[in-house]
């Protein structure tokens, strides 16, 4: 790989078509992947890794591919790692990738060849493809949902995408680069794309340029990502610019799911509170049985805190049928579960003898998922709970198709609660950054009077 590497370099000769730019902190667990899959390109690149106050040796695996390796000296985060790659490249066009991305052989020459047909073009991204290297639920779902935004996003783009985006040196230069204040991953990407759209840049979004992810995803770093870097900072972005994009994922359809989620929780908290009896078990079965795709490999990749939860909603789901009476709720659901273990132990694709146990298994989930639906009856709550979330599936049913044709339809069904938690911590993120909006502005008013005030009361004394 170095030696291809450095034969790229010499046959670039002082001005390569393409600098390939990868700020990585702590990344040797993916960047010789990512180094791998760039080396096996078609086209000539000039390579510069910037390491972030690494302590791993993502450093070492750099140098060993023959890349350029710049050092942060201290963490400063990826926007000022990118800045400093970006001030040592050589090519008229940079394209920033992460240290979690792999590139397919002909990525940079179609990036290329993109700005080369559209002069008027400043930058450009593409998108991951919808075969994501992590094989758990969480991973998949993730990526998967990150591949259909950017599939179904406009072509002009308000935005930008540093995973995989290329802009035109002149253009970075000219607006000063990524913000450093985003000391972490954040939205320092987005935030660029903001000023180049509001300069009147041209921004593409291609969706046919697909890249592979390598991350792994766990739920306490998806709440995090979600929520602390990139829905609150986003949605103060907005605020500032006075500005609301309706793009990715701020499309129409995205705004009316995030206020059918609070509607829905609402909704469900409402009737747990004033019946309780009739109400609670089957809601906690139905999120249960919806889930369950997800609770079964928890429970066979045996993750402590994953089985602990999957037998504390058990246990719950037992205790709210017991005391109301509805056991056939708990039968039904924990059955459903069992056919579902089952399922994982004993069917596998290439044993073509076994398909009905995976499609009796499929079928009688989604089976009690209905008896469970329908126990409280023609309750208003329950019918209201139903038509929103009808109503929610609707709106966002391509993206639970496209789930159930890579991994299945009990897939697809575990994914709708996780879905629906999205779009409720998304909707609680913006109104956190409209209230600390506010608060930053009333503070900056009462800041600004201050002096005002004090002008005042000396002109009086005086």
């Amino acid at each position: 790989m170095q030696e291809a590497t450095k034969q790229r370099h010499a046959t670039a000769a002082t001005r390569p078509p393409i600098s390939v730019i990868i700020p990585v902190r702590n990344g040797a667990a993916h960047l010789r992947s990512c180094l791998q899959a760039l080396s096996e390109s078609v086209s000539d690149f000039e390579c510069i890794v910037v390491d972030d106050a690494s302590t791993d040796h993502s450093a070492q695996i750099a140098r060993e591919s023959g890349a350029i390796v710049l050092s942060t000296g201290e963490l400063q985060g990826p926007a000022a790692a990118r800045n400093l790659g970006a001030a040592t490249a050589r090519s008229d066009l940079l394209l920033f990738l992460d240290s979690d991305v792999c590139v397919k052989p002909d990525s940079l020459t179609r990036v290329v060849q993109l700005f080369a047909a559209e002069s008027d073009l400043a930058a450009a991204f593409g998108s991951y493809d919808d075969t994501p290297s992590q094989q758990d639920f969480l991973s998949q779902y993730r990526n998967l949902m990150h591949h259909f935004v950017h599939q179904r996003s406009r072509r002009i783009a308000q935005s930008f995408w540093s995973g995989f985006g290329a802009i035109r040196t002149t253009v970075f230069s000219a607006h000063g680069g990524f913000d450093t204040s985003f000391s972490r991953p954040s939205i320092e990407d987005i935030e660029l794309g903001h000023r180049l759209h509001r300069s009147g840049c041209k921004i593409v979004l291609d969706p046919t340029i697909q890249v592979k992810h390598l991350k792994a995803w766990t739920f306490r770093g998806m709440l995090r990502t979600d929520m602390l870097d990139r829905a609150i900072p986003w949605t103060e972005l907005i605020l500032r610019n006075s500005e609301m994009p309706r793009d990715l994922n701020l499309s129409i359809s995205q705004r009316i799911s995030v206020a059918l989620a609070f509607v829905l929780t609402g909704i469900a908290i409402v009737s747990s509170v004033m019946n309780a009896a009739v109400f609670l078990a089957p809601l906690i079965g139905l999120l249960f049985l919806m889930s369950a795709q997800y609770e079964v490999e928890l429970t066979v990749t045996r993750r402590f805190k994953g089985t602990a939860a999957t037998t504390l909603l058990i246990v719950f789901l037992g205790v709210a049928s017991f005391w109301s009476d509805q056991y056939i709720i708990f039968v039904v659901s924990v059955l459903a579960f069992l056919l579902l273990l089952l399922r994982h132990h004993y069917y596998s694709p290439e044993f073509q003898s076994r398909k009905w146990v995976a499609k009796g298994a499929g079928g009688l989930l989604l089976a009690a998922v209905f008896f469970v639906a329908a126990q409280p009856g023609p309750n208003i709550f329950n019918l209201l709970l139903l038509a929103g979330g009808g109503i929610l599936i609707l709106l966002n049913a391509r993206f639970y198709a496209l789930l159930a044709a890579k991994r299945g339809r009990t897939y697809a069904l575990a994914a709708i609660p996780f879905h629906l938690l999205f779009f409720l911590y998304s909707g609680i993120a913006f109104v956190i950054a409209v209230c600390r909006h506010m608060f930053l502005g009333i503070a900056h008013h009462l800041h600004l009077r201050a002096p005002q005030a004090d002008c005042r009361r000396s002109g009086t004394a005086g």
